[in-house]
C-alpha cells in the first residue's frame, strides 16, 4: 500500500514545490521512492496551472534536484487520500485544520520543521516570494534539514503497516 504526502504552502509556487523535490531525492537515496508518493499543492489558487517560481526552479535545478510542477489548489477531498499533509507554515497549518472535515483528518496535518530538531520554536519555513535569492537558498536548507527527520518518521509508519 503507497504511503501519500502532500506538502502544502500559500501558492504552491515556492516552498511546497521545492519541499516536494528534496523529499522525493531523500525518498529515492532511502530506496523508498515506490513505496511513498509526494505531491504539492497551496491553500489559495491564484497560480493554478503555472509552474513554480523561476528562483524555485534555479535554487532546485543548482542542486541536483527535479523542477517540473504545475501549481495546484489543496483540496478537502484530498484528505482522504492522504497519509500524511505537510504545512509549510503555522497560516497553513491552521487553513488546513480548517479545512479538515474529522479529527482523523486533522491529525494528518503536521509543520514541515516540526521534523528538524534544530528548528527549536522556529517551525515557519518563511515565505521566499517578496525577497531575493536568498531566501530561495535559506528554504532550500530547511526543507533538506526537516526532510531527514520526516523520512525517518515516514519509514517508521510504513514499517510498522508492513505485517
Amino acid at each position: 500500500m503507497t504511503y501519500r504526502v502532500c506538502f502544502v504552502c500559500t501558492g504552491n509556487i515556492c516552498r511546497s514545490p521545492m519541499a516536494e523535490h528534496v523529499f522525493r531525492s531523500q525518498l529515492e537515496d532511502a530506496g523508498l521512492d515506490t513505496a511513498v508518493e509526494v505531491d504539492s499543492a497551496g491553500t489559495g489558487g491564484w497560480h493554478e496551472g503555472d509552474g513554480a517560481d523561476p528562483r524555485t526552479i534555479a535554487v532546485l535545478d543548482e542542486n541536483g534536484y527535479t523542477s517540473t510542477h504545475v501549481a495546484r489548489r489543496f483540496r478537502a477531498s484530498w484528505f482522504s487520500d492522504l497519509d500524511l499533509v505537510i504545512a509549510l507554515d503555522e497560516g497553513h497549518l491552521r487553513e488546513l485544520r480548517e479545512l479538515a472535515r474529522t479529527p482523523e483528518e486533522a491529525a494528518r496535518i503536521r509543520l514541515l520543521r516540526s521534523y528538524d530538531p534544530a528548528a527549536g520554536d522556529r517551525l515557519d519555513v518563511p515565505d521566499p516570494y517578496y525577497g531575493g535569492r536568498e531566501g530561495f537558498d535559506e528554504c532550500l536548507e530547511m526543507v533538506k534539514a526537516a526532510g531527514e527527520g520526516l523520512l525517518a518518521a515516514v519509514r517508521l509508519e510504513i514499517e510498522e503497516r508492513t505485517p
